[in-house]
């Protein structure tokens, strides 16, 4: 490897790991890199183009996130944005460290809605309902109270053992 090549390859991994500092707006527990918002990071002439691919076209902080990268970024140059619709993101791409970190804050995370990889959390078929296991003390006697939680991504449930309530982040 030539000397360019390993400056290159260590400028971007310095800058990977930035982004994997990066909290998200709406769920600060996890990063924007974990949640899979970042797609891709690459060298430019003046300094790096990052991707991001926005949990749905209508979200909210998809300005904030532009920002908070070139924030993070600007000892690496000239940060260029790129907002890559297609593919759409899917929570598929949310990392098996995310999915953890969204459970121990209280979040169920989202099955796989492509079973390549992992098993997809459990659901409990109950007539025509499923229900969620309860992250708190794990019950499967839980009930859905709203479609939307704090934000649109996310839906209420309550659990009827623990009596808590948490939020189911959406499959998409």
């Amino acid at each position: 490897m030539t000397a360019p090549m390993a400056n290159t390859c260590g400028r971007l991994e310095a800058a990977w790991e930035v982004l994997r500092q990066i909290p998200d707006p709406e769920v600060p527990v996890i990063s924007l890199a974990e949640l899979g918002i970042v797609r891709d990071l690459r060298e430019t002439a003046g300094g790096l183009e990052v991707v991001l691919t926005p949990t749905y076209s209508g979200c909210p902080a998809t300005e904030l996130i532009q920002d908070n990268v070139r924030a993070a970024l600007t000892a690496f140059g000239e940060i260029q944005i790129t907002m890559q619709r297609a593919p759409a993101w899917t929570t598929d791409w949310i990392s098996e460290e995310g999915r953890a970190k969204l459970k121990a804050y209280g979040i169920v995370p989202p099955g796989l809605t492509h079973l390549t990889e992992g098993q997809p959390i459990r659901f409990v078929r109950r007539g025509a309902s499923a229900r969620l296991a309860c992250p708190h003390c794990g019950s499967e006697n839980t009930e859905k109270t709203s479609a939307f939680g704090s934000t649109p991504c996310k839906a209420l449930y309550r659990c009827l053992a623990c009596l808590e309530p948490f939020e189911h982040f959406k499959t998409i």
